[in-house]
């Protein structure tokens, strides 16, 4: 996997909606021996081996400060800023709309023929300390990116069926 292709992943996902086009996803990608080393203990035992071999591991995290991009972002509304005055109601939103672009950064990362391997086990306040460390991110995931070891995938899972979800009024 190379820098051009993570690029063009983003070039991809950053234009899919969020509120107020707030766009508060964060990334940083693990790629160095040194950087695994410093994340590796802070995921679930379960998560590590895998983690340890990706070629690369994106975490995604929501920036509780977003609303200070929203001049530029949502220009033709000039108070939207001050809406997020609020800390707890700005976390919520950047929280709901980073976890949106997280759903759009797996669907990238695959339709670029990549496998996208999501992983919440994990010591979330660990790794932003660590990644993270001005204390304005909420890391939401990691991601293991690359291409699928022999015989990595299991069966597929069952899915609740339509009736079972979708109620129309």
């Amino acid at each position: 996997m190379t820098d051009g292709q993570l690029r063009a992943i983003y070039d991809l996902v950053k234009w899919a909606p969020t509120s107020m086009n707030n766009q508060p996803l964060r990334i940083v990608v693990v790629r160095s021996g040194e950087a695994k080393a410093r994340l590796l203990p802070h995921l679930a035992e379960g998560n590590r081996a895998k983690t340890a071999a990706a070629p690369a591991v994106a975490l995604l995290a929501a920036d509780v400060d977003f609303h200070d991009e929203l001049p530029r972002l949502f220009p033709h509304f000039p108070g939207a800023r001050d809406l997020f005055a609020d800390e707890a109601a700005r976390v919520g939103a950047a929280e709901l709309n980073a976890s949106l672009q997280v759903g759009y950064t797996i669907l990238g990362i695959r339709a670029a023929g990549l496998a996208a391997g999501p992983m919440t086990g994990f010591d979330a306040e660990g790794i932003a300390a660590e990644f993270f460390p001005d204390g304005r991110h909420r890391v939401l995931v990691a991601i293991n990116i690359g291409t699928p070891a022999e015989n990595a995938w299991l069966d597929r899972l069952p899915r609740l069926d339509y009736d079972e979800v979708v109620t129309t009024l």
